[in-house]
């Protein structure tokens, strides 16, 4: 039977982060374990989630217990991917999607390795200067919101393609769930509301989204209430009897391309009918004896993850200690020269990308030679591939299975509810992933990200993506499943998680909540959650010509660690799932 925990536990996790470890500036922490003992007295001996055989971890607890019920009815990990993929459109409607798209890295049980790539292209009439004035400036918000934002879906089409090549039940038993969840409703929870209320005001623009998802007199709906979507609950059950031509070729594709045109949009039925995925070779790097599948570009995600782990990999990180000034100042500066690389990537079917030379460990030593230890580097100072944005509203899930198949997916509609808008009477809330394209090269997006030419607008083209799922082995077995999303900041959330494991000896649990560090090149700042950096840590780092700003939580970190709750230590259980609570709806759940 499965079982799980979700934890409730405040309207944020900062209940259960690190407050801040005493620290003589530079002093490293002799025992890594030590940092159960800094936690808030409300969480303290919060432990990894066990799976006996499998392991689910989602954003949202309804959706975790759709993928272990289909692993219990004797699917694969695939086939739970699929079905807590389409779960999520319907209970985590403001990330999880069938209007958006994504990446999935898959790990087959003999040691094969695929990465697929489902994002939405740019449609067919798109152009490189259609979110400008006639003065050449951006316009604010034209990539955001509304019909003109939206970029052709990839959802459908990913999910079919990977449950058609390694599924093992029929469609129809994977989507039953979506649909009946959608047809009969569910009742909402506080954490479900919370995200259902960013989008009020866009809502009430949109008479389709608003008849789903405002009362009729136009107040938001509130927990205890149970949420139907019928129309999805159609679009799903044409979805499962059809496949993806249904979507691409059929009534929905139909329905979405008239509401686009109708909104002043650009969709046709010639971009629906012409997308396809991708199937192409993960990325792939080493860390301390660990190997590591992550996504290539269209993502610069895994770049930049691979790129700052090959710089780390030359200081004892575990030596110099957890978050201490010294341990920050390295992370932070390998943050600062993958990012300044990262803006110059694009997608591999338009722009070459120089990704041999920006993962190669001799260029990581090049960097560190150049790397002072004790004060930080200007960013202007530093230009691409030399030593010398996406929205953060995305959703991630892992998944293991008995068998040794794990999947790593993160999708999304760009922002909490993409362009807030939804497709006429197909229930389906629509991305705004043209966002993720540089609208003007030379300008940053909403996240700070600066774009280039290479991640320019062009007809069929995808957009240059930070997200990153990511799969980890050691001596040919699955370790990690893990990834997150939060724009920008995935790749520094993927690094956390993972040196939190591999370098400071935390348990699955304590690295997913451990308090975040993050520096993207520009703007020239370093982002701190509550709790990060002790006080003199932080005056440490200030002095060395670092400016720290703390932010609200980022992230959802959902992680399985195999074989025990932490790495070297052996549990009852073949999996162990940590749930990130930023956002309080997740769970990780085990079967």
């Amino acid at each position: 039977m499965p079982f799980s925990r979700n934890l409730r536990y405040g309207a944020v996790l900062l209940a259960c982060l690190v407050t801040g470890m005493p620290d003589a500036g530079r002093a490293a922490v002799a025992d890594p374990l030590a940092f159960e003992t800094t936690r808030t007295g409300q969480a303290v001996g919060l432990a990894p989630m066990p799976g006996q055989h499998a392991m689910v971890v989602s954003a949202q607890d309804l959706a975790a217990h759709v993928g272990t019920d289909i692993l219990a009815r004797g699917g694969n990990a695939v086939d739970a991917a699929v079905a807590v993929g389409y779960a999520m459109a319907v209970v985590y409607p403001a990330a999880g999607n069938i209007g958006g798209g994504g990446f999935m890295t898959l790990r087959t049980p003999d040691g094969h390795v695929t990465f697929v790539d489902f994002r939405e292209h740019a449609p067919d009439a798109a152009t490189p200067t259609m979110y400008q004035d006639a003065s050449g400036h951006v316009i604010a918000g034209a990539s955001t919101a509304g019909w003109r934002a939206v970029a052709v879906p990839g959802t459908v089409a990913g999910m079919e393609a990977v449950h058609g090549r390694w599924g093992r039940l029929p469609r129809a038993d994977v989507m039953a769930p979506a649909i009946a969840l959608a047809r009969d409703g569910f009742i909402l929870k506080p954490g479900d509301v919370a995200l259902l209320h960013t989008a009020t005001a866009a809502f009430a623009k949109d008479p389709y989204a608003r008849a789903i998802f405002l009362h009729p007199d136009g107040t938001p709906l509130e927990a205890g209430e149970r949420l139907v979507q019928a129309d999805l609950a159609r679009t799903l059950e044409r979805i499962a009897r059809d496949g993806a031509r249904a979507f691409y070729d059929g009534p929905i594709a139909r329905e979405i391309v008239k509401s686009s045109q109708k909104g002043g949009g650009i969709l046709s039925r010639s971009d629906f009918t012409r997308y396809h995925t991708r199937m192409m070779a993960p990325l792939s790097c080493d860390y301390r004896g660990y190997h590591i599948d992550t996504a290539p570009p269209p993502s610069g995600g895994g770049v930049a993850l691979c790129e700052m782990l090959n710089i780390l990999s030359g200081y004892d990180m575990h030596a110099l200690g957890l978050h201490t000034a010294a341990s920050v100042q390295r992370e932070v500066e390998a943050m600062r020269h993958a990012y300044a690389d990262r803006q110059d990537l694009g997608d591999p079917a338009f722009v070459t990308n120089p990704v041999a030379h920006l993962t190669d460990p001799a260029y990581a030593r090049q960097v560190r030679q150049y790397l002072p230890l004790n004060h930080a580097v200007p960013s202007a100072s530093l230009r691409p591939g030399e030593a010398g944005g996406e929205k953060e509203e995305t959703t991630h899930y892992s998944i293991a299975d008995q068998d040794g198949t794990a999947v790593a997916v993160t999708y999304t509609l760009n922002g909490w509810f993409g362009a807030g808008v939804v497709a006429g009477r197909t229930g389906i809330v629509m991305n705004d992933e043209m966002d993720d394209f540089s609208s003007r090269p030379g300008e940053p997006n909403m996240f700070g990200i600066v774009g280039s030419t290479a991640n320019a607008i062009a007809p069929g083209k995808t957009p240059l993506s930070s997200m990153a799922p990511t799969i980890v082995t050691r001596d040919g077995q699955p370790v990690m499943v893990l990834g997150s999303p939060g724009g920008s900041r995935i790749p520094t959330i993927i690094l956390s998680v993972l040196t939190g494991m591999v370098d400071y000896g935390l348990d699955v649990q304590q690295a997913v909540d451990l308090p975040r560090i993050h520096e993207q090149w520009q703007p020239d700042v370093v982002q701190v959650e509550h709790g990060a950096l002790s006080p003199a840590v932080a005056r440490t780092l200030t002095r060395e010509g670092y400016h720290i700003e703390e932010h609200a939580p980022w992230g959802l970190a959902e992680s399985i660690l195999s074989g025990g709750p932490r790495i070297g230590k052996a549990g009852q259980a073949r999996y162990y799932g940590g749930a990130d609570m930023r956002h309080q709806s997740g769970a990780a759940v085990g079967e």
